[in-house]
């Protein structure tokens, strides 16, 4: 009887080892599999993620680097191809000290840095009093919590670049905020950079005549520049501002999904805070 006794707890042990065994096992697997789809994510994923990352720190480096930084790394935003001057009047303008049109006064204006610079020293912008542009700076500024110096050189822009184009500088800063919130570095889901929200996938070609290439759609004027000509473009092709925004969202039915609707009731608040009529 002590021999049988002594079987069953010996196969009882042994029982209760292997279950235990198992138990294990089947955790490691969990363990293991879970371990398989992190990876497997990790590596579908990281190589986009550090792609985006390069394309923001370039941008941020060609945005943001002192004047006077020089080297090869720079070459391509030397002082001698910087398109923004001064006029007499101290506004900021594409023009040269002879007063013509640059070469690059639809090519590759790049240089964020001079246009802080106007901004923080009271840029005024033609045919807009102080109070305007100071309202109009504070309002964009306060809703979209970005720095009143960067309000201010986004407006310049805006109305430099609508001056050129023939766009209504408040309907561009109106986009600029349905698309982006004002966040230079926003990129949709399907690959639209940008304040204005460009597909560079779609339009690379406009992008040629910068020399960086499609990393300046991350670059704050040279997005704007791109925008208002792809949304000039749409308006001209369907033959007003409400059909020209159902383009430039890429609607091509009946609806644009109230987008057109948005950017307008953006545009009449960006004019009534501003005091300057819309169109102007």
């Amino acid at each position: 009887m002590a021999v049988i006794g002594s079987g069953n707890l010996v196969s009882r042990s042994a029982r209760g080892a292997l279950y235990q065994f198992g138990e294990l096992a089947h955790v490691c697997a969990v363990y293991l599999g879970i371990a398989a789809l992190v990876t497997l994510a990790l590596t579908v994923t990281v190589p986009s993620m550090r792609e985006q990352a390069r394309q923001i720190h370039a941008a941020l480096v060609l945005v943001l680097r002192p004047d006077g930084i020089k080297g090869d790394a720079f070459a391509t935003l030397d002082a001698a191809r910087d398109p923004f001057f001064f006029d007499s009047e101290g506004l900021l303008t594409d023009n040269d000290a002879s007063g013509r049109p640059t070469e690059q006064a639809q090519g590759n204006p790049t240089n964020f840095s001079k246009a802080l610079s106007a901004s923080m020293a009271g840029q005024a912008i033609t045919g807009v009093t102080s109070a305007q542009a100071q309202a109009l700076r504070s309002y964009i500024a306060r809703k979209y919590k970005i720095a009143h110096s960067v309000a201010g050189a986004l407006i310049n822009t805006a109305f430099m670049v609508g001056r050129e184009s023939g766009l209504d500088p408040q309907l561009l800063l109106a986009v600029i905020a349905i698309e982006s919130r004002y966040n230079p570095y926003a990129e949709s889901h399907v690959g639209a950079q940008g304040l204005m929200q460009v597909m560079t996938k779609v339009h690379k070609e406009k992008f040629d005549a910068f020399n960086e290439g499609t990393i300046a759609a991350l670059n704050p004027i040279a997005n704007i520049r791109v925008g208002a000509q792809i949304l000039r473009d749409c308006i001209k092709r369907r033959g007003s501002v409400t059909t020209g925004l159902a383009c430039y969202v890429g609607a091509t039915g009946p609806s644009d999904g109230g987008y057109g609707a948005k950017v307008l009731a953006e545009r009449r608040r960006i004019a009534l805070a501003s005091g300057i009529p819309v169109g102007r």
